[in-house]
C-alpha cells in the first residue's frame, strides 16, 4: 500500500511530506520511500501556531481560520510530494497546539489542529487522524508514539538502540536486541525534555525577532555553557521522574524561558545560547545514565533525527555527554532527517487500516493497547 505521511512537529516549522509503501509482517514491515518533501509554514501561520500554543488567546472565527489554514498548509505539501496523487491513503497528525499529560487528579487530553473532512475532500484520498486520543481514552499520556515505529521501520541490533528525535521536545525510543536475554523486553521511549523550543524562543528574544533559530549552532559555538546552572536545572522534578512521561511546549516554553533568563542575568547572549544548547543534550544524556545505573538499558547505538541534527554544537554536546554510545544520524539508515515522523505517520495510517495496534502500554502508561486513529473517508 502506498501511504501519504504528513507531520508538523513542535517547532510548528512546516510540514514534512513522505511518499512510502509498505507490506508484508505489521510489526516489521517492508518499506521504501518513494519521495520526500517540506513545506515550511508561512510566516504568520508560524508565528499564530506558536502564539496559541502559549495561551494566545483568539476568536471563535481565529481558532476556525487558523484550522483551516493549517489543513490548506498539509494539503498544499501533500500535493507537491505527489503531484500525480499515486497514493491510497493520508496519515495525518495535524499541528498539535496544546498536551495535557494524564496526572493522578485529571485524565490526559491533547489539541490537535485539521479539518480532515476537508483534507480528505481536497486530496479525494482517505485520511487517518487523531492519533493520540484512543490510547489518552485508556489512560495513556497520548505520547510519544514514536517508539513503536521506530521498532518496525530501524529494526534490532545486537544490542540495545536508540532513536532520538530533536524537534522542538527531544524524545526517544530504545528498542531491544534481537537476541540475548532482552529480546523479550519491550519498547519504550518518552520525552526527555526541551530540545531546540527553549533555544529557539532565546534566539528570537535575543535577535529582537530578526533570527528564528540558532543557525549551524553559530551564536552557541562563540559562547561556553554554564555547567552549574545546568546540573541545577537537571534537578527540575520533572527530569527526575522515569518513564512514562510527556511533555511540551506548555511546559517548556515562553515562560520556562523567561524564569531560566532570571537566573542568567550576568551571562552574555552567547554564553545563554551554549548553557540551553547544552542543557538540551543533558537531559538526553540524564535520562540514559538513569536508566543505566538502574541496570535496566545500555544502548550500544543512538541514531539521531529532526532538526536539531543540523545544530552542531547540539550534537557535539550529545556526543560528548552521552558516552559509550555509537551516535549516528537516521540518515545512514536511509530516512532523511525531516522524514522519520512523517514516516512513521505513514505506517500508523497503514496500521490503522490493517488494525494492527499502533500504541504501546509499555510506553504511554495506557491500560491497554489500542489501535490509532480516525478514518475520514471523501465524500
Amino acid at each position: 500500500m502506498r501511504v501519504l505521511g504528513l507531520m508538523s512537529g513542535t517547532s510548528a516549522d512546516g510540514v514534512e511530506a513522505v511518499l512510502a509503501q509498505f507490506f508484508g509482517k505489521p510489526s516489521e514491515p517492508r518499506w521504501r520511500i518513494i519521495n520526500c518533501f517540506s513545506a515550511p509554514y508561512p510566516s504568520a501561520l508560524r508565528h499564530k501556531v506558536i502564539a496559541v500554543g502559549q495561551n494566545k488567546k483568539l476568536s471563535s472565527q481565529e481558532w476556525l481560520d487558523l484550522a483551516e489554514a493549517i489543513t490548506e498548509a498539509h494539503v498544499q505539501a501533500a500535493m507537491e510530494c505527489a503531484p500525480n496523487g499515486q497514493f491510497d491513503l493520508v496519515g495525518c497528525h495535524g499541528q498539535t497546539v496544546w498536551h495535557r499529560p494524564p496526572t493522578q487528579e485529571s485524565r490526559g487530553a491533547s489539541l490537535q489542529l485539521l479539518q480532515a473532512p476537508l483534507m480528505a475532500q481536497l486530496l479525494n484520498r482517505p485520511v487517518i487522524h487523531d492519533f493520540r486520543s484512543a490510547d489518552l481514552a485508556v489512560g495513556g499520556h497520548g505520547a510519544p508514539l514514536a517508539p513503536a515505529l521506530d521498532a518496525a521501520i530501524f529494526g534490532r541490533l545486537g544490542g540495545w538502540r536508540g532513536v532520538l528525535n530533536l524537534g522542538g521536545i527531544a524524545n526517544i525510543s530504545l528498542i531491544p536486541p534481537r537476541c540475548g536475554f532482552d529480546r523479550f523486553s519491550s519498547v519504550i521511549g518518552w520525552d526527555c525534555g526541551p530540545a531546540n523550543t527553549l533555544i529557539d524562543f532565546a534566539v528570537q528574544k535575543i535577535s529582537k525577532g530578526h533570527l528564528a533559530f540558532d543557525q549551524d549552532g553559530l551564536i552557541a559555538a562563540r559562547g561556553s555553557p554554564d555547567e552549574g546552572l545546568i546540573e541545577r536545572w537537571l534537578k527540575e522534578p520533572f527530569f527526575q521522574r522515569l518513564p512514562p512521561k510527556s511533555t511540551g511546549r506548555e511546559q517548556f516554553g515562553l515562560n520556562d524561558l523567561e524564569n531560566r533568563f532570571k537566573q542568567t542575568l550576568n551571562s552574555s547572549s552567547e554564553d545563554l545560547i551554549a548553557t540551553l544548547t547544552a542543557f538540551s543534550a543533558a537531559v538526553v544524556a540524564q535520562d540514559l545514565n538513569n536508566l543505566r545505573s538502574l541496570d535496566l538499558v545500555r544502548p550500544i547505538e543512538l541514531l539521531i533525527a529532526g532538526g536539531g541534527c543540523r545544530n552542531p554544537v547540539l550534537l557535539r554536546e550529545l556526543m560528548t555527554r552521552c558516552r559509550g554510545l555509537r551516535v549516528l544520524t537516521v540518515e545512514e539508515e536511509g530516512v532523511p532527517l525531516q522524514a522519520r515522523e512523517a514516516l512513521s505517520l505513514a505506517l500508523l495510517a497503514w496500521w490503522h487500516t490493517i488494525r494492527h495496534q499502533g500504541n504501546s502500554p509499555a510506553i504511554t502508561g495506557a491500560r491497554k493497547g489500542v489501535v490509532l486513529g480516525t478514518r475520514v473517508n471523501p465524500g
